[in-house]
């Protein structure tokens, strides 16, 4: 897996989240304190966030930080090139 491969994978996990909660980009964006297209970004993988992010991201969420990596197996892991 590469780093491209990850960041979509982690954006598709947050959209997944924030449809389950009801949200949507604005109102998540609004939560996080960031715009619509920084959440946007993520979702699309096209924005490597940071921690603070992602812990922003879990808190407007209600959902460990651990919630937003369960895609990330140890088989997936394994594969990540550097």
């Amino acid at each position: 897996m590469t780093r491209d491969e990850a960041l979509k994978v982690l954006g598709q996990r947050v959209a997944e989240l924030r449809r389950e909660k009801g949200l949507t980009q604005e109102a998540l964006a609004e939560a996080m304190g960031v715009s619509r297209n920084h959440v946007a970004d993520i979702e699309l993988g096209v924005r490597n966030t940071g921690v603070w992010s992602l812990l922003l991201i879990s808190k407007a969420l209600m959902l460990s930080p651990a919630a937003l990596f369960e895609d990330f197996t140890p088989i997936t892991m394994r594969r990540l090139g550097r």
